[in-house]
């Protein structure tokens, strides 16, 4: 079974295709853990106690983990996660040539899938794209502002960028093991997106903090039923201001997604 067969089993156990974010930002952190060895795995491994009835997913994003500590937090998170039998999708945008980017892929030993991002082409995804267990999402339409300075030019072809690349990212598809990065908050963009490509399932961030449109996202976001609706902050640090039960919070924000999201699932 590959990464999607397994996400697939996943979401059906549950009945939910919330991924949880796992971005610990220290100077979140609730104080009573701060003077643990590893406060962030400390933190998460609360937020997976609390949360993992309503994950399909968890989707640590690198950038907190990126010193000897955090790789440390970070390993003890997966090893956690799979012991709930949650899959982990490390959202770490990597994409590389040569040597670097199979150092990069290597990261594909420890968590089950990974985002990507295609600005240099297939060879720098291809370490990537030929590990026919793992899941890779790629950056396709994000959901920042920023990302129309790029993802919205226009081609000769007449298609912006953006579409390019989930043109591309379908044709890579040969392990069906591709999945894209769309956001929530251009819901008429997702639309287009699943009419273009059908059978890939989407990971879409910009729900909670970011304010994207749950419908859509489930009714765009899903490919054969199998597909992620990432929140983050808007999870885990629901109970920012309750102290030593923090995680209740989080429980409760979970499962209210899940509740939400299902809604529109068929």
């Amino acid at each position: 079974m590959n990464f999607f067969d397994r996400l697939h089993d996943r979401i059906r156990t549950v009945d939910s295709v919330v991924s949880v974010g796992l971005d610990p930002d220290p100077s979140r952190i609730p104080e009573h853990l701060r003077e643990y060895d590893l406060p962030r795995w400390a933190f998460n491994r609360r937020i997976i106690d609390a949360t993992h009835e309503h994950a399909a997913a968890y989707k640590p994003n690198a950038a907190f983990y990126e010193d000897p500590d955090g790789w440390r937090a970070l390993e003890e998170t997966i090893a956690y996660a799979h012991g709930k039998d949650v899959p982990v999708l490390l959202d770490a945008k990597r994409a590389d040539i040569g040597n670097t980017t199979r150092q990069y892929a290597q990261l594909l030993e420890r968590a089950d899938a990974i985002t990507v991002n295609p600005y240099m082409g297939r060879d720098s995804l291809q370490p990537f794209l030929s590990n026919e267990d793992a899941g890779v999402f790629v950056l396709c339409r994000t959901s920042n502002p920023g990302g129309a300075d790029i993802q919205d030019l226009e081609l000769d072809s007449g298609e912006p960028v953006y579409e390019r690349v989930a043109a591309l990212a379908d044709l890579w598809n040969e392990n069906d093991n591709v999945g894209l990065v769309v956001g929530a908050t251009k819901p008429e963009e997702l639309e287009d997106l699943r009419e273009q490509v059908p059978d890939l399932p989407f990971l879409v961030p910009g729900i909670g903090a970011q304010g994207g449109d749950a419908e859509a996202a489930v009714e765009f976001g899903l490919a054969n039923g199998v597909g992620l609706v990432n929140s983050s902050r808007g999870i885990i640090f629901a109970g920012e201001n309750d102290g030593e039960e923090f995680a209740n919070a989080s429980g409760q924000a979970a499962k209210r997604l899940q509740r939400r999201l299902n809604q529109y699932r068929d």
